[in-house]
């Protein structure tokens, strides 16, 4: 038997072994007893080193994996992903609005994009995605607005007062991002094994066949409308680069993670609530229980899926520190710290958010990596000097579009609760 599977073995072990202590309290009040707690708290401390040694392995077979593949990502040119890294997007702009900048670079870039993606339709600047991919990822709250109120006698990048944004949490929790994508994917995969059985001596085993399903990515088109000023566009200055990179990637990666959690709206990619073969709910409209919480984990692994990390809300965060694991006690909370649940890591989010459906505080657990971002080719950036309202003040309009879609490698791999905050 593999280490692996030794672990999780000890894993259903130990997490056996503190529920039958938290069904079975011997304490005053339904509570556990000191001895109780107190091996409770020892299960505890094992089960996280268990859980940091099987997340270990997994990280370790998933890179060994990796290594022995073809990469999924970056162009294969490792001289033009370089280069790529330096493209500025900064005076791309600039330059598609007739400025008198040195974009040669970028226009070279651009063009060698175009050349190595013939069946995709750039209609502005084609931009490389290693511009925004690090910051899809990471990006949590980043600039936003037209930025004329940036250029100053004194400019002090160093201190600039940002907009508010919902994190982004789905790149961080695992999902795969597979970029540079051209056509249409079609991943296979096996929805069901043959089965074996036990027979008499002379009858015939009974016949039972493999079947076959694919996860598919199609390209499907988000987009934003922003106003850049001119001042800005002319600045040399690194800061206002990053904050207008960092402005697109906030933007991208919102779009995602809303499409990834929920989807399914018009034009959407269909996210892992809108999946109709979601494995299954976990009623906890009346309020969150430690019970319920370790229903929904199982909800996972009975399906042989390894959930890896929650995703919720702030609302439904709070209410998990604030109810008792155990009912009618005070002693310990369901969620003990604001960033873990059950020994797993939880993101939180407002993107999470649905206000007025039964949906509206959702906690999901599942294996993020199972989540798979597709990303066509390149961002395509097409600047209008001449809007309206733009031209009037000196400023120029700029179209972000970004293609992409979502799938799941198995939705058995995610189980959610609905409105648990509420």
């Amino acid at each position: 038997m593999k280490l692996s599977d030794k672990l999780k073995e000890k894993r259903a072990r130990l997490l056996a072994e503190a529920r039958a202590l938290t069904d079975n309290p011997n304490g005053e009040g339904g509570d556990l007893s000191a001895d109780q707690a107190a091996k409770f708290d020892a299960l505890k401390a094992d089960l996280d080193k268990t859980e940091a040694a099987i997340t270990r392995h997994a990280d370790l077979e998933e890179a060994e994996r990796r290594a022995a593949a073809t990469p999924i990502t970056g162009s294969g040119d490792q001289h033009f992903d370089a280069e790529s890294r330096n493209f500025s997007l900064l005076r791309a702009l600039a330059g598609a609005a007739g400025l008198p900048v040195d974009d040669g670079r970028e226009r070279e870039i651009s063009q060698e994009i175009r050349r190595r993606n013939p069946g995709q339709a750039f209609q502005g600047i084609a931009v490389p995605m290693a511009v925004f991919e690090k910051r899809v990822l990471t990006t949590a709250a980043p600039a936003g607005g037209p930025g004329s109120n940036l250029i100053a006698t004194d400019l002090r990048g160093d201190m600039f007062i940002d907009t508010l944004r919902a994190k982004s949490v789905i790149a961080s929790s695992g999902a795969r991002m597979l970029t540079g994508l051209v056509g249409n994917v079609d991943i296979p995969k096996k929805t069901s094994s043959a089965q074996a059985g036990w027979f008499a001596e002379n009858t015939a085993i009974t016949s039972s066949d493999l079947t076959f399903g694919k996860a598919q990515l199609r390209p499907k088109h988000v987009g934003a409308l922003t106003e850049v000023s001119r001042n800005v566009l002319l600045q040399s200055s690194p800061d206002i680069e990053q904050l207008i990179r960092a402005d697109f990637a906030a933007l991208l990666a919102e779009a995602l993670d809303k499409a990834a959690i929920r989807g399914g709206g018009t034009n959407e990619p269909s996210g892992i609530l809108a999946n109709a073969l979601l494995i299954g709910t976990v009623d906890m409209t009346t309020g969150p229980t430690w019970a319920k919480v370790l229903e929904l984990i199982a909800k996972v692994e009975t399906a042989n899926a390894e959930g890896s990390s929650f995703v919720t809300t702030p609302i439904t965060v709070k209410k998990l520190r604030s109810t008792p694991m155990v009912s009618g006690t005070d002693s310990r909370m369901i969620m003990e710290g604001p960033a873990q649940l059950a020994g797993y890591p939880v993101g939180k989010t407002t993107i999470a958010m649905k206000a007025g459906t039964p949906d509206e505080h959702p906690l999901i657990f599942g294996q993020w990596s199972d989540l798979l971002i597709g990303m066509w080719s390149a961002f395509d950036v097409l600047v209008n000097p001449y809007a309206e309202t733009a031209y009037s003040k000196g400023n120029v309009q700029v179209r972000g579009i970004i293609t992409a879609d979502i799938a799941l490698r198995h939705p058995e791999s995610f189980a959610a609760a609905f409105n648990v905050g509420g």
